[in-house]
């Protein structure tokens, strides 16, 4: 009975529709809505029912979509301010790097009027110590940019090149004022590097870095 009832009420908004624009149809609209009120007439009410509801999914899945692009837009401009920021990291490095290297020529040449002997003892200031990242391809043409290898593989990269020890302490300190925290001096002797302490024997306590 209910069955019908649904039938008899879609069927009513129908001949509503139809009575408003009946003028307007052309006969080809006319058979094709007397073709879809017997199909209409002869459907389950629950399986038109369920198309009803099959429609309404798709209209949230699709509100559901669209609410995921937004989020991942959102992720992709995040990541792309993120991406900027790093950029932003690796050029005020290579612009500390720069400038360090500028000084260290400058306080070598002003000390020593050029590049000294590896022999004898000389001081140099370590700047970082990385077994992932090589760092060679920069001795070229840097003088006073150079470095070691240990037997674990990891590279230790040094600047400057001092025959006196608190001419290094200074640059030392020059390089961590720049933000260069890990800055810190290590010796040489006849070109092999030694214990530092092993070449400040002769220095009074007092005169030991701190």
């Amino acid at each position: 009975m209910k069955k019908n009832w649904l039938l008899l009420i879609i069927l009513f908004s129908l001949s509503v529709t139809t009575g408003v624009y009946a003028q307007k149809k052309s006969k080809e609209d006319k058979e094709l809505e007397k073709e879809w009120k017997k199909k209409l007439k002869d459907m389950d009410p629950l399986k038109l029912k369920a198309l009803y509801d099959e429609k309404n999914a798709l209209i949230q899945d699709k509100t559901d979509l669209n609410s995921r692009v937004v989020d991942l837009e959102t992720q992709l401009s995040d990541k792309d301010a993120e991406i900027s920021k790093v950029k932003a990291q690796l050029q005020e490095n290579e612009k500390q790097l720069t400038d360090a290297k500028t000084a260290a020529d400058k306080a070598s040449k002003n000390s020593f009027g050029g590049p000294m002997s590896s022999n004898g003892v000389v001081f140099k200031v370590q700047v970082g110590a990385f077994k992932n990242k090589d760092l060679t391809k920069y001795f070229k043409n840097n003088k006073n940019f150079s470095g070691d290898v240990d037997s674990d593989g990891t590279k230790k990269y040094t600047l400057g090149f001092f025959g006196d020890y608190w001419e290094a302490e200074n640059f030392k300190k020059y390089l961590r004022e720049m933000g260069v925290k890990d800055a810190w001096i290590v010796a040489y002797k006849d070109g092999s590097r030694v214990e530092l302490k092993e070449v400040l024997e002769g220095a009074t306590t007092s005169n030991l870095p701190k």
